[in-house]
């Protein structure tokens, strides 16, 4: 490659690039867009690479072509438009924004209910001379889905609008589209067939392989981007706690905690002796001890903490928490 910028390209519009720009703000890479209707910006936190705004399928088949470096895009998109390619590597699979899931749905009033009735179905169309029609945005993974269950015959369509009132004008016989809250579905009468799902989707972090192995320079942004990501999503409803008390030793304090059920800590905990003005010359027995726990054990770790002598507790939400090195950065190498 003959250029020496790295590039990540994010969503141009809609509630993806508003998730990338809220998750990258909260891992500490904001993005610096001074004009809006610009399609580049930079992250002063990463210094060398350049943020490009586009179409969430234009992102996917850049990262493959080797034209952009990194890209946030909705899983189901890297499923198609990367459909079959080994130049595209997932650095991140569940970035917390953007879920939905890929469904086979029909109308309501059609008897089918599963995948076997939808292949029955098909072949009755066939010996009667009429072939399945499937509309779906998502021809190359719903075509995967509709050969695995031996659904044939069928031709996969495309139509220019809303996928939903297909079947109604007569334009498909079924639907492959994307469900969020499934009421759209219900409002257009149709039913998702109970094992249709052909995938679920999220925002994901991708790369191009063949730039992480070749650029030193885009693999040390690979693991800045996999470092802060990791860090922040590790963090999500964890919280640390601080707490003061008496004990003869480190060591004591420690078996104590052991023996109860929420403040063991992520490896253990930290206990480090509270120094006073008397503990100069003798001492005061006393010691600070922090753990890490989650969301939905915080008071009882809080009540435990004071059952067995822990008073002064602080709560405070951890904003990060870094690993020696990232899972997910160990992966990529491999």
């Amino acid at each position: 490659m003959s250029r020496v910028d790295v590039r990540l390209a994010l969503p141009s519009k809609g509630i993806l690039q508003k998730g990338a720009l809220d998750f990258l703000r909260n891992c500490g890479l904001k993005v610096f867009r001074p004009n809006p209707r610009q399609y580049a910006a930079t992250i002063p936190n990463l210094d060398g690479v350049t943020v490009l705004f586009q179409r969430p399928g234009d992102i996917v088949v850049g990262v493959r072509q080797g034209t952009v470096d990194f890209g946030i895009s909705g899983s189901d998109i890297v499923a198609e438009k990367g459909f079959g390619s080994d130049s595209i590597i997932t650095l991140h699979d569940q970035l917390g924004f953007g879920p939905c899931t890929l469904n086979l749905a029909v109308p309501e009033e059609i008897p089918v209910r599963t995948m076997e009735d939808l292949a029955q179905w098909a072949q009755k169309l066939g010996d009667a001379g009429r072939t399945l029609r499937v509309a779906t945005k998502f021809p190359q993974v719903t075509g995967e889905m509709l050969d695995r269950h031996k659904v044939a015959p069928y031709k996969l369509v495309s139509p220019e609008g809303t996928l939903e009132i297909a079947p109604a004008i007569g334009f498909a016989d079924v639907i492959a589209d994307l469900v969020s809250s499934g009421i759209t579905l219900r409002d257009n009468h149709l039913r998702p067939l109970e094992d249709g799902l052909i995938l679920s989707s999220e925002a994901c972090l991708i790369a191009n392989k063949e730039a992480l192995k070749e650029r030193t320079a885009v693999l040390d942004v690979a693991r800045t981007l996999l470092e802060f990501t990791e860090a922040y999503l590790r963090a999500q409803n964890s919280f640390q706690i601080t707490a003061n008390m008496r004990g003869r030793s480190p060591e004591a304090i420690a078996k104590q905690m052991f023996e109860q059920t929420s403040i063991g800590g992520l490896q253990g905990p930290t206990i480090s002796p509270v120094i006073t003005r008397d503990s100069l010359q003798n001492g005061s027995g006393w010691f600070a001890v922090n753990i890490i726990v989650q969301k939905t054990n915080v008071f009882q770790a809080v009540n435990e903490l004071r059952r067995i002598g822990g008073s002064g507790v602080i709560v405070t939400p951890c904003a990060y928490i870094f690993e020696e090195e990232p899972v997910r950065y160990r992966a990529m190498l491999a």
